[in-house]
């Protein structure tokens, strides 16, 4: 007869101990400094507090405290706060379909005590005395009366202190200050009537006063040259309601930081309101910039699944299709209703033109779309940018063995933006930017010291609070390539001298766009990440324009230079800068298969 007895040796599953479990929940609600201020936010808010305070001191991890003037807590509901699963926002699973609130799980001050120390003061109004609790590790370690005022202060201290894998994996001190600058600000552009500070070492570095009025809540927040660029938006039928601000076509970034969409209040991360925004402006910005924008969307509670996931700031809708529709219209209407900048009345122009062409509607997208920049390049400034890669190449030589570039005849250009060549199975097209793009990049990147020009009229950047964080680690690497950058005000830089890659500039706002592109890659990894940033960027900005002229000759140049690169196959971004067809599939697709 067999034995019933289990081999313990070749068992391989086995329940955690609750401790564990509970450190490995906590990892999906707080996954970093920013993380607890959000989630404490949330309590105040649901608390009903006027008035939210967030403080900073010390280093990275810091010692963190939100201080709101909400409801406060009982000493029977202080003392249970902590636990996992105790909420006061919810009761049964039905409540869901309805909630309101920006907590409801049970989970944020739980899974904040189960990686750092905790400490909670909180007193109800009407309460003599209040209470304070510690908490470390998910254990509870006292509770006392306590004197202070109504409200409740949170102080979370040693943050991962007994999960030192996610203290390692932290970011850069300044990439991690600016997320909790994301947080505080999106929590302050979705409630105006609540006022919002954040101090950092005693110093308050952004205060946004309670108002009624969400375009003074992103004078406070953006300032006030982010804000004359906006256009209201108000769109309503008989079950949405859009309302905000979306920036006009001269205001753009290279990413989504100048967005904030909230849905029924509650701030989220959506890709798909995201997309739908920027459809809205159709051909009114070019390819790979966004517009900024703070939109609330008001629908019925029961269209929207709040419960996603542990952090909240994703949302399910039943009716995705239709919102991102009502987005798009919203925001067309607030610009066709808006007096644009002549700059988009002359891209209105061009795209018109096109049209009386009866050019294809695929090709008017990608004309407009593939012109950024605001002035047709010269002959004369792209054999300057040549000549100046090719004295680059000459210092810096490299070989790269044979390639597709081998043996080719250049036939001519299209479009002003791809080289077509002649090789001996078919044709090569070069994308003329990409290709000298990857010439520069490596330039730049084998050699700091390119050169400098001082400009003539120095170019003044007024940078949003988080720009302006990342902007202080990135000056010593940009000085070292030929920036010249010096603190102007508050918020407010002045750029002296760049690169001489760059050239003689047609726009000096141009600058702020290679400030902002450099920034937008957000965190810094290390030093020699920073480095690498700062050569793609300095590249793309340098290279020949998509829609520069080039003469046979300057074709003839860019190809022989790109030849001599380590990879003359794509961009530093990845893009691929040629696109070969051979014989055999001409012949396919002109039906010449037999």
């Amino acid at each position: 007869m067999e034995s019933d007895t289990v081999n313990d040796a070749k068992n391989r599953i086995h329940v955690l101990d609750e401790a564990t479990v509970i450190k490995i929940a906590a990892g999906e609600v707080i996954e970093r400094p920013a993380s607890v201020v959000k989630e404490l936010i949330d309590n105040s808010i649901d608390a009903g507090a006027s008035d939210i305070r967030v403080e900073l001191k010390g280093y990275l991890p810091w010692h963190i405290a939100v201080i709101d003037n909400g409801f406060g807590m009982s000493r029977s509901d202080a003392s249970m706060a902590f636990l996992k699963h105790a909420t006061s926002k919810i009761q049964t699973i039905e409540d869901l379909a309805s909630v309101s609130t920006m907590g409801f799980r049970g989970e944020a001050l739980s899974s904040i005590a189960a990686v750092a120390r905790l400490k909670i003061v909180t007193r109800q109004k009407d309460d003599l005395s209040g209470t304070r609790v510690v908490v470390q590790g998910s254990e509870l370690k006292g509770i006392s009366d306590a004197g202070n005022a109504a409200g409740t202060a949170v102080y979370v201290e040693d943050l991962f202190y007994n999960t030192p894998a996610r203290r390692k994996y932290l970011k850069s001190e300044r990439t991690e200050l600016v997320h909790i600058i994301d947080v505080v600000e999106r929590y302050a552009l979705g409630n105006t009537d609540v006022s919002f500070s954040l101090v950092i070492d005693d110093k308050v570095i952004l205060r946004a006063p309670q108002s009624r009025d969400l375009f003074d809540r992103i004078i406070h927040v953006f300032g006030s040259h982010i804000a004359k660029l906006l256009v209201p938006v108000d769109f309503e039928s008989d079950w949405i309601k859009i309302s905000g601000f979306v920036s006009k076509p001269e205001l753009t970034r290279s990413g989504t930081d100048l967005q904030s969409f909230y849905i029924n209040g509650r701030s989220v991360s959506s890709k798909a309101t995201s997309n739908a925004l920027r459809l809205g402006y159709y051909t009114r910005i070019p390819k790979n910039r966004y517009p900024a924008a703070v939109l609330k969307i008001k629908v019925d509670p029961g269209e929207v699944d709040v419960n996603v996931h542990p952090t909240k700031n994703q949302v399910r809708l039943s009716r995705e299709r239709e919102v991102s529709d009502a987005v798009a219209e919203a925001v067309e209407n607030a610009l066709k209703q808006s007096l644009l900048v002549p700059a988009v009345e002359r891209k209105d122009t061009t795209v018109q033109a096109v049209l009386e062409t009866s050019t294809p509607e695929i090709e008017i997208e990608n004309t407009i779309r593939e012109k950024p920049e605001s002035y047709r390049a010269t002959p004369r400034d792209t054999q300057r940018r040549l000549k100046h890669t090719e004295r680059g190449k000459e210092a810096h030589p490299h070989k790269s063995g044979t390639s597709a570039l081998d043996h080719i005849m250049i036939l001519g250009q299209i479009d002003c933006l791809y080289i077509v060549a002649e090789t001996e199975d078919g044709i090569l097209l070069i994308d003329q930017h990409a290709a000298h793009e990857r010439i520069l990049y490596e330039q730049v990147r084998d050699s700091k010291d390119s050169g400098w020009q001082e400009l003539l009229t120095p170019a003044t950047l007024e940078l949003s609070l988080k720009e302006k964080v990342l902007l202080e680690e990135y000056i010593p690497y940009l000085e070292k390539f030929g920036f010249a950058i010096s603190e102007f005000g508050a918020n407010t830089y002045v750029v002296t001298a760049l690169p001489s890659i760059f050239g003689k500039l047609e726009n000096p706002d141009i600058v702020h766009d290679i400030i902002s592109d450099i920034l937008s890659a957000g965190r810094i990894k290390d030093e020699t990440g920073v480095y690498e940033n700062v050569c793609k960027t300095m590249a793309c900005r340098g290279a020949i324009k998509a829609g520069a002229f080039c003469s046979l000759q300057q074709m003839e140049n860019l190809v022989r230079q790109l030849k001599q690169t380590e990879n003359p196959h794509t961009c530093p971004h990845g893009r691929p800068t040629m696109v070969a067809l051979t014989r055999g599939q001409l012949d396919r697709m002109f039906g010449r298969t037999g």
